[in-house]
């Protein structure tokens, strides 16, 4: 026998959900793969574009597995958080050269995959091969702590466990697929985050954080991120009509992306760029001029605030200490993939016209 909150979700699921995405009912395991890493940490909305995108230029995992990965970078350019593409491109590879091109068909296999966590496992797992493994995420967390009224805190180890434990008791373990589908998509349109719709909830009477007023309160997170700001300094070294660019490697924020030649400060900048000590070291004893400094641009991370500003300094000879670096032209840059708050810049008409 279904618990009854199951029962209910199904019949809403069957009766009222209308919310459509390009990949819900997909039965092929790329294609789930690939939405879900893609929709790890981003909006639906945001999401979209790019799986549709990913899905024309590597209709296989084949197709991906063999890509360059300045290619894929190039296509991801703009999700942010950089590793899931490292990942995506390795777990590709994996499949076609372990696999041979198949995903493996079970959720303790699929687990074993770079970047694939236990909600991505249970989501393929489920979706793909009907396996009976339960996806817990933020909607799914945020739901069942709100119906239990649940105040125990979802980002613990008691409350992971509390959360899975729950999620798998309600599952139906005949359709698990559909009902995984169903419980997410119900977080999304009626018990959202914000202004949820318990007004023409199914599950309101049995909702015991709508009975006892705990709607707003729930779920309880108990850390919360630090924030800590950070300010970047890149120096558009031209060199006749070149510019200087390297591939971030270090483990950091955007990671093999592409970027200018950077210092990064302790805090912001006072004395006038023309003078400045990393500019003066790094230019030795070659003539060199300052012609033209950005606004002061701004990116918030999940944990981070990034500062930056843009310096474009003209020289007459090579730079010697820019070994790492490579010279490329205008007509290049848009083979390179770049954090946004450079292609932020780039995209402006008036660093264009200062640059150019």
């Amino acid at each position: 026998m279904k618990p009854i909150f199951t029962e209910k979700l199904l019949d809403w699921n069957k009766s009222q959900n209308t919310r459509s995405m390009p990949w819900k009912g997909e039965k092929d395991p790329y294609k789930i793969w690939l939405s879900e890493i893609i929709l790890q940490q981003t909006r639906v909305e945001q999401g979209l574009a790019y799986y549709e995108r990913f899905i024309v230029a590597f209709p296989t995992i084949e197709d991906l597995a063999k890509a360059p990965e300045k290619k894929v970078f190039k296509l991801w350019e703009g999700l942010g958080y950089y590793t899931r593409c490292r990942n995506l491109i390795a777990t590709a590879q994996k499949v076609v050269k372990e696999y041979k091109g198949k995903f493996p068909s079970t959720y303790d296999a699929i687990k074993e995959l770079k970047g694939i966590g236990p909600y991505t496992a249970a989501a393929i797992a489920s979706f793909a091969f009907n396996e009976p493994k339960a996806v817990v995420d933020g909607n799914v967390q945020r739901v069942i702590a709100r119906y239990f009224g649940i105040s125990t805190p979802i980002d613990t180890t008691a409350g992971k466990k509390l959360y899975q434990e729950l999620a798998t008791a309600l599952l139906d373990m005949e359709m698990p697929g559909i009902y995984n589908q169903a419980i997410m998509d119900f977080g999304a349109v009626i018990c959202k985050p914000q202004n949820p719709l318990c007004t023409v909830c199914p599950q309101q009477t049995d909702c015991e954080a709508f009975k006892h007023d705990l709607v707003k309160q729930l779920p309880v997170k108990e850390k919360s991120l630090s924030k800590k700001e950070r300010w970047f300094y890149y120096f558009i070294i031209r060199y006749e009509d070149r510019f200087y660019i390297r591939q971030r490697a270090d483990k950091d924020i955007w990671q093999d992306l592409h970027e200018f030649v950077l210092y990064e400060a302790t805090a912001a900048v006072q004395e006038t760029f023309q003078d400045l000590t990393f500019l003066k070291k790094l230019l030795g004893k070659q003539s060199y001029s300052v012609s033209h400094i950005s606004k002061v641009y701004h990116q918030q991370l999940t944990h981070q605030l990034i500062h930056g500003q843009f310096i474009t300094v003209t020289t007459q000879k090579p730079v010697a200490a820019l070994k790492d670096y490579v010279l490329i032209d205008k007509k290049q840059l848009k083979q390179y993939a770049f954090p946004r708050m450079i292609n932020t810049f780039l995209e402006e008409k008036s660093s264009l016209a200062q640059l150019f």
